[in-house]
């Protein structure tokens, strides 16, 4: 069974960085796929980005295109987001979720719905 816990949340002023962790522990080998989430309250889960383990494949919501970098360091089975130039409107709780079917990282794959194993979240918060 795989487990996605993240890490690395928190307050920031516009304009800052943070980096997230999703640490993961029993995945496969072979091809997957981790994405990263986000909620906002009272709006739905959105994809963010998306990374293949082959690092083959990489997909970002146009709303963070150019600030977030997703990353993996496969000994550590870890996958990062660095979020660079945070805005007001990126306030959310990020998720990293895990999709074992899927070998592409596209717009239309990276909707929730194609994610299996999910983390707890963490909470991240731009002030302006």
């Amino acid at each position: 069974e795989v487990q996605l816990v993240e890490s690395g949340g928190g307050l920031v002023q516009a304009g800052g960085s943070l980096r997230l962790s999703c640490a993961a522990s029993g995945l496969p080998f072979g091809m997957y796929r981790i994405g990263w989430f986000r909620q906002a309250p009272g709006k739905e889960r959105e994809g963010v980005s998306c990374i293949t383990s082959h690092h083959d494949s990489t997909y970002y919501a146009d709303s963070v295109k150019g600030r977030f970098t997703i990353s993996t360091d496969n000994a550590k089975n870890a996958v990062y987001l660095q979020m660079n130039s945070l805005r007001p409107e990126d306030t959310a709780v990020y998720y990293c979720a895990y999709d074992p079917y899927t070998t592409l990282c596209s717009k239309y794959g990276s909707q929730p719905i194609f994610f299996g194993s999910w983390g707890q979240g963490t909470q991240v918060t731009v002030s302006s």
